[in-house]
């Protein structure tokens, strides 16, 4: 059983190493030619924990990386799409790269007898597979599903910077499709992938698609959820808001997951993602409230770390403000809708002087901002003369920051959206989301 996987960004190149590491042999395949180089030089394109040891020894055993769509079309038994599908100019999911992929597989399908299950991965909205790849695929080919191929749809839920672990580790295996023999052997691949145990659940292929987009608008609900409650306990003194995520936490009902309390939510899905089921509920007529609400409450927040920002420290023009993480989440290096970035176009807006440090995403900051802020080399270096410092990434270096870190500050202030330092150690103006002040 060969495997073929079509898009080699996180999700694609992390299943790749994972199912080489296991023994399956593997096609990866990219139309970028320069990542494709840096991938066989055994590179990443992209920071993601514990990948590129994976990579390695998947390069070193079964993973072959190729720009050539056509050997997977002719050698793979099953074919996993994981192209992206990012967020248009309007808000809604852009399907360019996938109808691209599609197109070209169907064009492969010409030429081969082989008769390969296509797997989409990619996040689409319900009927994408059915109305959307499948008459691609089968007008390019010339074949009918069930004939020359067979789809179907495997939504994923993995969590960025944990991207190894839960590739290794699944909560559920989600297989949407009608055509029983290709469930099926899906269904026996992931047995043998992670053994007879793993939790499989099969449905068609709109259900499937709908609940990798209910996952993601429930999770940045459960986020805007306690970042609403964090905004109220910012002005009762002697609350702690990280009590009492774990006091809620604890009911089995609700969980302890996603009930971190900060800027907002940010990165590749969820807010791409809550925005395009807004507008999908939109054409049928559908007026999705709740889901409103999650975004908005999540733009509450960027705009309360202003108004605490002002309050204390007054007009902000020419004011030096050092913006400590960039990317959405610690131990990644991606910047997509991250609260940091929202937060500097603010600041320069009001024409604040911005110095910013990060451990991995300084470099994907640069062409957005160019030189229109600081980019401290050390976590030190940034902090030197400015008025206040905001943490917005919980990074395990800022957690270590102590009084001989701000010395050479011009004014202590200290804004922590992650709660990560502790007041009482600290000889500063303090102030932290979600924790009352006395």
């Amino acid at each position: 059983m060969k495997i073929g996987i079509i898009g080699l960004g996180v999700v694609g190149l992390s299943f790749a190493s994972v199912l080489s590491s296991k023994g399956f042999p593997v096609i990866g395949m990219d139309s970028d030619g320069k990542k494709i180089e840096q991938i066989n030089s055994k590179k990443l394109p992209f920071f993601e924990p514990k990948l590129k040891l994976f990579l390695k020894n998947a390069l070193s055993k079964s993973l072959e990386i190729s720009s050539d769509i056509d050997k997977v079309v002719r050698n793979c038994d099953f074919i996993f799409l994981t192209v992206g599908t990012p967020k248009s100019k309007s808000g809604y999911i852009d399907l360019s790269m996938l109808k691209k992929a599609s197109k070209n597989i169907g064009i492969s399908l010409r030429h081969t007898t082989k008769k390969p299950i296509i797997v989409i991965k990619s996040t689409v909205v319900p009927n994408t597979t059915t109305k959307v790849i499948k008459p691609l695929i089968e007008k390019a080919s010339g074949k009918k599903t069930g004939k020359g191929f067979d789809i179907l749809t495997n939504p994923e839920f993995l969590r960025e910077s944990n991207v190894i672990d839960d590739t290794l580790k699944p909560h559920l295996v989600v297989i949407g499709g009608i055509e029983k023999n290709s469930v099926n052997k899906l269904k026996k691949f992931y047995r043998k992938l992670y053994g007879p145990r793993i939790k499989l659940m099969t449905t068609n292929t709109q259900t499937a698609e709908m609940i990798k987009y209910a996952n993601n608008s429930f999770l940045a609900t459960k986020i805007s959820f306690i970042n609403q409650i964090s905004l109220l306990c910012q002005s009762i003194p002697g609350i702690n808001i990280d009590d009492i995520a774990e006091g809620i936490g604890v009911d089995p009902r609700i969980g302890r997951s996603f009930l971190n309390a900060g800027p907002g939510y940010g990165g590749s899905c969820l807010p791409k993602d809550l925005e395009t089921i807004i507008q999908f509920s939109s054409k049928f007529g559908s007026n999705p409230l709740l889901l409103r609400a999650v975004q908005q409450t999540n733009d509450l927040q960027i705009k309360y770390i202003i108004h605490l920002l002002e309050k204390n420290l007054g007009n902000i023009t020419n004011k030096h403000i050092t913006v400590l993480g960039l990317s959405f989440k610690e131990n990644s290096g991606d910047i997509r809708e991250s609260r940091s970035i929202e937060l500097i176009k603010i600041l320069l807006k009001k024409k604040a002087k911005i110095t910013v440090h990060d451990p991995k995403a300084m470099k994907n900051t640069e062409p957005i901002f160019k030189n229109q802020i600081v980019y401290a080399n050390t976590l030190l270096q940034s902090l030197d003369n400015c008025q206040c410092v905001i943490i917005m990434t919980p990074w395990k270096i800022y957690t270590k920051l102590k009084n001989s870190d701000f010395k050479n500050m011009k004014r202590k202030l200290v804004i922590d959206t992650r709660r990560i330092l502790s007041r009482k150690n600290l000889n500063v103006e303090y102030f932290a989301l979600g924790l009352g002040t006395n």
